[in-house]
């Protein structure tokens, strides 16, 4: 596994993080203690020393997971957590007594005494813009409660509306094949400015992956079954805001371009990884062969010139009109 600088920190991540949604036990369908822990030791054997979580994901469970995982294995893992998505803060509650009541209950759950990273969660446009959330968090890193802030968006507005924040370590985005609007829009700011680039949705949902059909259908519970209209949260969340039959349509077409010796979900980790801005890419994972399968990306060579143009062209020509929701 390979590392990179993570923004202005000093720590060095792995190309390849994992991404802990799933571990919640919903919304990716469900997933027992056992399979979750398997999941976070197959990614620490794999070189993964990037966890990225949130204290809404399964009412705590993922934090809680992680903390129980760290207990008992001693290992040097960068732990991100994200805030501002649970009933007590979302979508107007959001004071400094909320902020540091969640900021305590994500440290007890993931058992530590300060966080590495705390992440604004999707909060909404206008919490961004008045401010005050940045200087509630300043004001816990200066407590020693959290190492270092960001913010998880949906959009380029609010990335730069948040670049604009002293003290911001980092960003996290949806970024992909699919989704290639901060190449121009954010990525060149980020870079002079030494912030880090979480991206999010490296696989549109698992759609990337190439193994997908028309007729796939998904368990109740998981947000590729309720959310892909963007009915529950922002659609573009699922499937990068794609409708999932002109997804799997999209992938179908890609699929020929492959270069001989990868996968599909290898190559559209690795066009990601080609990105000199970004600092990890956070590729979640329900099965322990998965995380292996994740990690290979980061090994793997650097994609021909030639290809990143065509797949850029894909992009502007084929899908750009269709994605929906903020961006």
């Amino acid at each position: 596994m390979k590392m990179r600088a993570f923004g202005n920190t000093g720590f060095n991540t792995s190309d390849i993080g994992l991404g802990c949604w799933q571990l919640g036990g919903s919304d990716w369908g469900a997933l027992d203690e056992a399979s979750c822990l398997e999941i976070l030791s197959t990614a620490v054997d794999a070189g993964v020393n990037f966890f990225d979580t949130a204290d809404v994901y399964g009412g705590g469970r993922s934090e809680t997971l992680i903390g129980s995982f760290l207990k008992a294995n001693k290992h040097d893992i960068f732990v991100a957590t994200k805030l501002g998505r649970t009933a007590e803060l979302y979508p107007d509650h959001y004071t400094e007594a909320t902020l540091r009541d969640a900021t305590e209950a994500s440290l007890r759950r993931l058992g530590a005494e300060t966080l590495d990273l705390t992440q604004l969660h999707c909060v909404p446009t206008e919490i961004f813009h008045q401010g005050d959330v940045f200087e509630w968090l300043r004001r816990l890193q200066q407590e020693g409660k959290i190492r270092h802030f960001g913010a998880s968006v949906e959009s380029m507005d609010e990335a730069r509306i948040c670049l604009a924040q002293k003290g911001l370590t980092s960003l996290q985005i949806i970024f992909n094949i699919f989704r290639q609007k901060p190449i121009t829009t954010l990525f060149p700011e980020a870079l002079k400015n030494g912030i880090a680039i979480i991206v999010r949705l490296p696989l549109a949902s698992g759609v990337l992956v190439g193994k997908m059909s028309k007729a796939t259908t998904f368990e109740e519970k998981d947000h590729r079954s309720y959310n892909r209209d963007g009915a529950a949260f922002n659609v573009g969340e699922t499937f990068a805001g794609l409708p999932f039959e002109k997804a799997v349509h999209l992938v179908d077409e890609l699929k020929p371009w492959v270069p001989e010796g990868m996968t599909m979900a290898e190559m559209a980790q690795r066009w990601i990884l080609d990105h000199e801005a970004v600092s990890v890419v956070i590729t979640g994972a329900s099965r322990p062969e998965q995380v292996t399968d994740n990690a290979k990306a980061s090994e793997l060579p650097k994609l021909p010139a030639a290809l990143h143009t065509r797949l850029t062209d894909f992009y502007t020509t084929e899908v750009a009109e269709y994605i929906r929701g903020p961006y």
